[in-house]
C-alpha cells in the first residue's frame, strides 16, 4: 500500500524560528578576527603540479610541485610525502618532506627529521631536528632589534672650562 508523503519546507516558518531559536533574524557571520590563523589550502598526494603558485594564504603539500612558489606573509609546509622542486618565497617554511631549490623567507625555516633538503636558505632564523638531511648554503639575516642596533657614541669636547663652570 501506498502512502501520500507530506512536504516539508526546508526552510522555518517564522514562528517556528521565534519558539526553536529564540529569534526570527538570520544571523549573520562573525567578522574576520585578525588574530585568527589563517585559512591553508592542501595539495594532496595524489596531485602533481608543475607551473607556478601564487598564494595569499598558508599551503600544505603532500603531492608533488614542480617550479616556483609564492606565497609572501604565508606559512609553506611540504607534508612528509610532499615532493618539491622550487624556487619558494613566503614568511615561514617547514620542510618534513623532499626539497630541491632555494628559501627567501622572511621568518623561520624549519627542517623536521625526516626532511631531505638540498639547495640555498636565506631567512631570519632556521631550526634543523636531529635526524634531517640538509646540503645547503644558509645566509642568516639580522633582525632589527634594538640590542643589535649599534649604540651611539659620546662625545666630549676636550678644552678650557669656562669660568662660570669651574668647580670651587
Amino acid at each position: 500500500m501506498l502512502r501520500k508523503l507530506k512536504k516539508y519546507n526546508d526552510e522555518p516558518k517564522v514562528e517556528e524560528t521565534k519558539k526553536s531559536w529564540g529569534s526570527a533574524e538570520p544571523k549573520k557571520s562573525p567578522s574576520p578576527d585578525p588574530t585568527a590563523p589563517a585559512q591553508k589550502t592542501i595539495i594532496g598526494e595524489d596531485i602533481s603540479i608543475k607551473g607556478s603558485i601564487n598564494g595569499k594564504g598558508n599551503l600544505v603539500i603532500q603531492g608533488s610541485i614542480e617550479g616556483n612558489i609564492d606565497l609572501d606573509r604565508h606559512h609553506l609546509t611540504i607534508g612528509p610525502n610532499g615532493n618539491v622542486k622550487a624556487e619558494v618565497n613566503a614568511e615561514n617554511v617547514t620542510i618534513s618532506g623532499r626539497l630541491t631549490g632555494n628559501i627567501n623567507a622572511q621568518g623561520k625555516v624549519e627542517i623536521t627529521k625526516t626532511a631531505l633538503f638540498t639547495g640555498e636558505i636565506k631567512a631570519k632564523r632556521i631550526s634543523v631536528e636531529d635526524g634531517a638531511f640538509l646540503k645547503a648554503v644558509i645566509e642568516l639575516e639580522r633582525g632589527s632589534r634594538l640590542q643589535d642596533a649599534p649604540k651611539p657614541s659620546i662625545s666630549i669636547a676636550k678644552g678650557l672650562i669656562p669660568e662660570k663652570e669651574k668647580p670651587k
